[in-house]
């Protein structure tokens, strides 16, 4: 085949790819959701270690550190390698790179070797991963949905998500009550093989044609282009900008309430997991609510609308009361969050051209592993020595104040018109 017909070739083949592809999609939103649940029992079970074993919010924002910041340095190099190569193989490979690091976590805790050092290094090794990850599945989710069901299939994966959040910190929970920690992480390397099985050997994946000018350009220019492609479209500077204001701010709601929940109501395990539970119950809800009814025709009136329930929900966390009460603004949290984070995923979904989409999902991914750590370096060590409840009562205000400038931001309400 020459080169001149490689793109039409690619066209049909992605064409062919899309005339089947709820079963495409459906192998392979179930290996990312068997690969999160695995992450999240370890995820859990560590963060559980580091809380309970010094009870510090220093030791958290570490541990917060730890897990974020590797996958900010490495994001612009994954966002150029999702544009250049192969997608599901990078996300192969991230999911194997995850699963040795936890091998060798396990192997080490199963020796007597329990530092707090080696979690630490554990969770920087996972993040890398996470950051080879997430730009690639993002930006490969596109090529196996066709445009006008992506909302649809993304608010499903969500709800699946959710599912997952909501029963892992009960099975981590209960592992944690008669085993000991190695055993999570060796179910964690079990799933990621299954994840990966399934993807190399079901889920097909269009072949990409990338230009030979494109091809001929080096890893910092490619860089240089996707930077020049967000100064020149309005709607996802502005996107960007609401983004890292919303990340700041989410730390207290998303890494304290832990240690809130123990300083106020007690430390049982069963607390820590209920409050994620309840989380979760709420993106499930959410979820369903999205895939159900869409939301509201301009995308960004959803995440205007999400980032009041959001803000209402974290301020009333932070006004003393009941632990069922408490529990039940944490699920309108979770509802609210997957109003927001379904429509926002699709709005750049659609709007962004294909060839872009690694590098604009790389800027979200710094964005995310950089921006809560640094509300963490503010709010962590902030919380041994002030209210938690004062930070999240007065976070919940700047969210709501967030949605009246959000419905105010004219290149953003254009680009989420309906197409």
């Amino acid at each position: 085949m020459t080169r001149e017909n490689a793109p039409a070739a690619a066209g049909e083949e992605h064409n062919a790819a899309l005339r089947g592809w709820e079963k495409n999609a459906a192998l392979f939103i179930a290996s990312q959701t068997l690969s999160l649940f695995g992450s999240a029992l370890v995820q859990y079970a560590m963060s559980w270690q580091v809380l309970l074993g010094t009870k510090s919010g220093s030791m958290m924002t570490v541990s917060v550190l730890c897990g974020f910041l590797p996958a900010f340095f490495l994001s612009p190099f994954a966002g150029v390698w999702a544009d250049r190569y192969d997608r599901k193989c990078i996300i192969m490979l991230a999911d194997g790179f995850i699963a040795l690091v936890t091998l060798a976590l396990a192997l080490l805790f199963s020796a007597g070797y329990d530092s707090l050092v080696f979690l630490f290094a554990a969770m920087a090794l996972r993040a890398v991963g996470t950051g080879l990850h997430s730009p690639a599945m993002n930006a490969l989710v596109p090529e196996l949905i066709p445009a006008n069901s992506l909302t649809r299939v993304q608010a499903i994966n969500s709800t699946l998500q959710s599912v997952v959040t909501l029963l892992s910190p009960m099975l981590s929970a209960a592992l944690l009550g008669f085993l000991p920690i190695q055993s999570i992480f060796y179910i964690d390397v079990v799933t990621a093989s299954a994840a990966i099985l399934i993807l190399l050997f079901l889920v097909k994946a269009p072949k990409r044609f990338r230009p030979a000018e494109a091809s001929a350009k080096g890893y910092f220019e490619d860089m240089a282009a996707g930077l020049r492609y967000v100064k020149e479209h309005g709607f996802i500077k502005a996107f960007f900008a609401f983004t890292v204001v919303f990340q700041f701010f989410a730390a207290p709601a998303a890494f304290l309430t832990p240690l809130q929940t123990a300083r106020t109501f007690g430390e049982e395990l069963w607390r820590l997991s209920a409050i994620e539970v309840a989380f979760s119950v709420g993106m499930i809800g959410g979820g369903l609510l999205i895939a159900a009814w869409g939301g509201f025709k301009n995308k960004v009136h959803s995440m205007a609308a999400a980032f009041i329930g959001v803000g209402a929900g974290t301020a009333l966390l932070g006004v003393g009361v009941p632990f069922w009460l408490y529990l039940a603004f944490m699920a309108v949290i979770g509802i609210s969050l997957t109003t927001f984070s379904t429509p926002a995923m699709v709005l750049l979904q659609q709007r962004v051209e294909p060839e872009f989409h690694g590098r604009i999902f790389s800027v979200m991914a710094m964005i995310s592993s950089a921006v809560m750590p640094l509300g963490m370096l503010v709010f962590g060590p902030l919380a041994d020595v002030a209210s938690i409840e004062l930070m999240l009562i007065g976070t919940g205000v700047i969210y709501i104040a967030e949605s009246v400038i959000l419905l105010k931001n004219r290149p953003l309400l254009e680009a989420g018109k309906p197409l």
